[in-house]
């Protein structure tokens, strides 16, 4: 008797424990399913406004029916408190790719219409520069030292700065400012994010042996000045894989996994498809099961100020730059 009462108690203590088992492993793939995705939230306010170049204003002169734009952009905030811009104005007079980095200042992230502060770097042939090539600045600060990231048309460069306006490029021994670029060239669209050891710089440029389709890319470094060989990190499905379907790629680190924002459309039918990943080196190449959503936004960075999050991003027109709040809603995916 005492037998068959032991046996009965194991049993019913098995079954329990498998119960439990069970239901820990349901909440564990509902926990799963329900992840953050961002949201755009209140409305956007405008804090650059496509300059006045004066003598060198574009359209180029010999394609008069290119507007001048202010396109891809970094935002961040200097040593003394004020908010700085730089962004990529292409299709202006200044030759070659027609591109050059310019800047604006403001006193508060939330003030509107930021001083204009003028050209602050053109491309320069004698440290191996594409002329009228500048691309895409991104600025983030290590200790007391800001560093840039930006694309020369061919060649991924850096510089850097102790004030957070007045930048410095960084050359080799051969006196040269590119630090790396991916076959088959013009590689563009840089940004940098803390991983662990490892500095991780994401970037986009033409996909070697796929007919100059893009894809986003990724090396790693521990002194952002040697970088180890590149990673394709995203690439091609519903995002499609034309030569500019993984513009702008930006990283963010949110609830213990990353998200990569990649672009694919300017101007009036902006889209950038995000996507999460628990690995920061695969977002899936010819793959979708990391896609989470899409957001009707061109070239955003996403940044934080005071626990509040933030993304940028080019207006519809492509004649400002504006910034608006992000949340993170959660919702099963």
């Amino acid at each position: 008797m005492k037998f068959r009462v032991s046996w009965f108690l194991t049993a019913v203590t098995l079954l329990s424990l498998a119960s439990l088992a069970a239901y820990a492993s349901r909440r564990s793939e509902s926990q799963a399913a329900a992840a953050a995705v961002p949201q755009i939230e209140g409305p956007w306010w405008t804090v650059a406004t496509n300059p006045d170049l004066g003598p060198i204003e574009g359209p180029p002169a010999n394609q008069p029916k290119l507007a001048q734009q202010p396109v891809d952009f970094a935002i961040w905030q200097a040593v003394d408190g004020t908010w700085q811009i730089w962004a990529c104005i292409r299709h202006t007079q200044c030759g070659g790719k027609t591109r050059l980095f310019y800047r604006w200042q403001g006193n508060h992230l939330t003030d509107t219409n930021w001083k204009a502060m003028g050209i602050v770097m053109q491309a320069d042939p004698n440290l191996g520069e594409t002329p009228g090539g500048l691309q895409a600045p991104y600025v983030f600060k290590v200790g007391s030292l800001y560093h840039m990231v930006y694309g020369d048309w061919t060649h991924i460069c850096s510089a850097v700065s102790e004030d957070g306006k007045t930048f410095m490029r960084q050359l080799n021994p051969g006196h040269t400012a590119g630090m790396f670029t991916e076959a088959p060239g013009n590689s563009r669209d840089p940004m940098v994010i803390r991983i662990g050891n490892f500095w991780h710089c994401y970037y986009t440029a033409s996909c070697d042996g796929c007919a100059h389709r893009g894809a986003d890319y990724c090396r790693t470094s521990r002194d952002l000045r040697h970088w180890n060989p590149s990673t394709m990190v995203a690439y091609g499905g519903r995002a499609g894989g034309g030569p500019s379907s993984a513009e702008c790629p930006f990283v963010v680190a949110y609830g213990g996994t990353y998200y990569l924002f990649r672009t694919q459309h300017y101007g009036e039918n902006a889209q950038s498809s995000v996507y999460r990943s628990k690995d920061p080196m695969n977002f899936g190449v010819n793959d979708d099961s990391h896609f989470v959503c899409t957001l009707p936004v061109a070239a955003p960075e996403i940044f934080v100020d005071q626990g509040q999050y933030y993304i940028a991003a080019l207006s519809p027109d492509l004649q400002h730059i504006q910034i608006v709040r992000l949340k993170w809603a959660v919702r099963k995916v």
